[in-house]
C-alpha cells in the first residue's frame, strides 16, 4: 500500500488511475463476437462458449428439471438466509416506489406525470472469479417491485456446463415469463444472448460492473437503456485516531473481488495508517482464500492518505467519490451532510461494507470510478419510466393561446403558433 500525505490541489487523476481503459483487442473481439451472435443467433452462442470458454452446451435456457435440481442442492439454512436479506431488500426497494400523479394549477388544467415499468428487462450475473447469488436478488428485486413483467437472467456456467445452484435457488418469485439463460462466451465477457437483436427482445440491459462489459453498453446505448457504465470496484473508508485498525482493514472486503479494485483508507492519524497496513497484510496472510487477488489490489491500488483534519478527509472523499463510503468516526451522523459524493455510505464501527453487499436492503450495485458524483445506486427508479400528462379544456387554452403563439414565432415556427391560433378563429 501506499502512504501519501494529501495536499489541496493534488493529481488525483493520475495518482488513482487504473490500467482499466478499454483496449482496441478487447473492442474488436466485442464487436466480431456481436456480429457473429446477430448473424448465426444461438448457434454463435453455443460456438463462442465452447470455442472461447471450453464449454459444450447443448441448450441455452436453463431447464425447470435444472432449477429444481438446484434447490435441492442448497442448504435449508442457506437458504433462509437468502430468503430474510431477500424481504430486507424487498422492503428498502417498496420505498422507492414511485406512482401517477396529477394536479391543477387553476380551473380547467390538469397537469402531472404517468408512471409505468419497463415491459422487458435483461438481467446478468457476473460469475468466473466468483458466484453472485447476492446480484440476482439486488437486481430482480427491483424490478419485481416496479412492476416489470418480463425478464431474462444471464449468468456464465462452468465447464460442466452447470449454473451454480445458488444463483437458481434464490427465493424471489419471478413472474412466469423470466428465463434463465446460460451465458455462451468466454468468463468476464459481456452476456452475449443479449446481444442478439436487443432492440427487440429487451428494453433495459443491466450488467453490474464487470471488466468486460462497458464496451456492449456502450454499443447498445441508443438502442436499450442501461444500468450504468461502471468499472472495478472501490472502498474509501474515512477513519479518525480512534478508529480500530482491524476494522479499518475492511477494505479487503473490496480488494478480494478484482486485482483492479481500490482500497484507500483516509486517516487524521499517521499511526492509525500504519496499523491498517499491518492488519491488511496479516489478514491476507492468515485468513484469505483469494488472497492473491487481494493482495494484487492492495499492493497496487491500495492508498492510506494522511489529512489534517476531518473536513480535508470529506474534501478528498468528494473528489473521489467512492462507490463504497465507510465513516469510521465518532458521531458519523452529524458528519453525513459533509458527504456530497459516494454510491453508498455506511455509517459507524457496526456498519461494515459486506451489510450492504448482503443482507440490510440498499442495493449493492452502485456508482464506481468516480460517477456516483452524478449516478446513483440500482433502484426501483431505474425500472420505471414516465410520461407527462397535459389536458386544458377550451376555457383554460383561450386565455393563454396569444401568449403561446407569440413565443412560437419567436422561434420562427409558425406551425406551432398556427396549431393554437386555428381552434379560435371565427
Amino acid at each position: 500500500m501506499k502512504t501519501i500525505t494529501y495536499k489541496q490541489g493534488m493529481d488525483l487523476d493520475t495518482i488513482l488511475k487504473r490500467n482499466d481503459d478499454e483496449r482496441e483487442d478487447i473492442r474488436n473481439a466485442v464487436l466480431e463476437i456481436i456480429k457473429g451472435v446477430k448473424k448465426e443467433g444461438n448457434a454463435a452462442l453455443l460456438y463462442y462458449t465452447q470455442a472461447l470458454d471450453h464449454c459444450v452446451l447443448t441448450h441455452l435456457q436453463v431447464t425447470e428439471a435444472e432449477i429444481d435440481e438446484a434447490f435441492a442442492a442448497v442448504p435449508a439454512e442457506l437458504l433462509d438466509i437468502i430468503r430474510e436479506a431477500a424481504e430486507n431488500i424487498r422492503d428498502f426497494h417498496e420505498k422507492q416506489l414511485e406512482t401517477t400523479w396529477t394536479y391543477t394549477p387553476q380551473p380547467g388544467v390538469i397537469l402531472g406525470q404517468h408512471i409505468t415499468p419497463i415491459e422487458r428487462v435483461g438481467l446478468y450475473v457476473p460469475g468466473g472469479k466468483a458466484t453472485y447469488p447476492s446480484t440476482v436478488l439486488m437486481d430482480a428485486i427491483p424490478a419485481l417491485v416496479a412492476g416489470v413483467k418480463s425478464l431474462v437472467m444471464v449468468t456464465p456456467p462452468g465447464r460442466d456446463g452447470k449454473i451454480n445452484p445458488t444463483i437458481l435457488a434464490v427465493p424471489p418469485k419471478l413472474p412466469a415469463s423470466t428465463k434463465f439463460i446460460k451465458s455462451a462466451a468466454p468468463r468476464r465477457l459481456p452476456p452475449w444472448p443479449m446481444a442478439r437483436k436487443p432492440s427487440k427482445r429487451l428494453i433495459r440491459l443491466s450488467v453490474p460492473g464487470i471488466f468486460m462489459s462497458p464496451p456492449l453498453k456502450k454499443k447498445f446505448l441508443a438502442r436499450v437503456d442501461i444500468d450504468m457504465i461502471a468499472g472495478p470496484s472501490e472502498v474509501l473508508i474515512i477513519a479518525d485516531e480512534n478508529a480500530n485498525p482491524v476494522y479499518a482493514a475492511d477494505l479487503l472486503s473490496q480488494a478480494e473481488h478484482d486485482e483492479l479494485a481500490m482500497p484507500i483508507l483516509v486517516t487524521t492519524s499517521a499511526e492509525l495508517g500504519n496499523q491498517v497496513i499491518d492488519e491488511v497484510y496479516r489478514q491476507i496472510s492468515e485468513d484469505l482464500s483469494r488472497k492473491v487477488i487481494a493482495k494484487k489490489s492492495v499492493d497496487d491500488y491500495g492508498f492510506i492518505f494522511i489529512v489534517k483534519d476531518l473536513d480535508e478527509a470529506f474534501e478528498l472523499s468528494n473528489q473521489i467519490a467512492p462507490e463504497h463510503l465507510e465513516l469510521l468516526i465518532e458521531h458519523p451522523m452529524d458528519s453525513l451532510e459533509k458527504v456530497k459524493n459516494a454510491g453508498a455510505i455506511f455509517m459507524g464501527a457496526y456498519t461494515p461494507e459486506p451489510l450492504g453487499d448482503y443482507f440490510a436492503g440498499p442495493n449493492h450495485t452502485l456508482p464506481t470510478s468516480g460517477t456516483a458524483k452524478f449516478s446513483s445506486p440500482l433502484g426501483v427508479y431505474d425500472y420505471l419510466k414516465k410520461s407527462s400528462i397535459l389536458s386544458y379544456d377550451q376555457a383554460a387554452l383561450q386565455s393563454v393561446y396569444p401568449k403561446i403563439a407569440a413565443f412560437a414565432r419567436c422561434e420562427g415556427l409558425d406551425a406551432h403558433a398556427k396549431a393554437v391560433e386555428r381552434r379560435f378563429e371565427d
